[in-house]
């Protein structure tokens, strides 16, 4: 079942691609790239990029107008993100980031809920069969990168719902 991606209706809109010199309408334009970034990266399940790779995917560059978001500008939308609390850099340079279209808590309420629902309290999981497991297959945290679900899992362990552990193949969980 591939889902396709709807672009808003800015994207076929050269200016877009131009950040606005009035400051409410960079507002407003800033509010819709961030949007959009977060709808497209949940659609494709996308949590980490590099500037580069996300100046030439299809997100800041429309081939069909010819046109493109300089990196700069690429560069203020990521930091509108993190401001959010929707990105995080992975480097000093600012060159690769966690993109995170819900962030650690809501992961970690997401996984929680799971765990209720499911009757798994007072399980112990590996951090593979949470997001690749048979048994999360419908779930929504099913295939999420480890840097996220470490987050999530973080997140609940300050809630004193899970404790992160060392199993023998690794990391693993265990939630009350």
């Amino acid at each position: 079942m591939a889902m396709s991606f709807e672009w808003p209706w800015q994207y076929r809109f050269p200016p877009f691609f131009t950040l606005q010199p009035n400051v409410d309408t960079r507002q407003k334009q800033l509010a819709a790239w961030c949007s959009l970034v977060l709808s497209f990266c949940r659609l494709h399940k996308q949590s980490s990029m590099t500037v580069m790779e996300a100046q030439e995917s299809p997100l800041f560059n429309n081939v069909k107008l010819q046109r493109k978001l300089p990196v700069e500008s690429i560069q203020v939308v990521l930091e509108e993100l993190r401001k959010k609390g929707n990105l995080e850099w992975l480097d000093k340079n600012k060159s690769s980031f966690l993109i995170m279209w819900r962030r650690p808590e809501e992961w970690g309420k997401l996984i929680y809920q799971w765990v209720s629902k499911s009757g798994q309290n007072n399980s112990v999981f590996t951090l593979y069969e949470l997001t690749n497991g048979e048994d999360t297959e419908d779930e929504e945290f099913h295939g999420l990168d480890e840097a996220t679900l470490l987050r999530a899992l973080q997140a609940l362990q300050q809630e004193h719902k899970a404790e992160i552990i060392t199993v023998s193949d690794g990391r693993g969980v265990k939630f009350f």
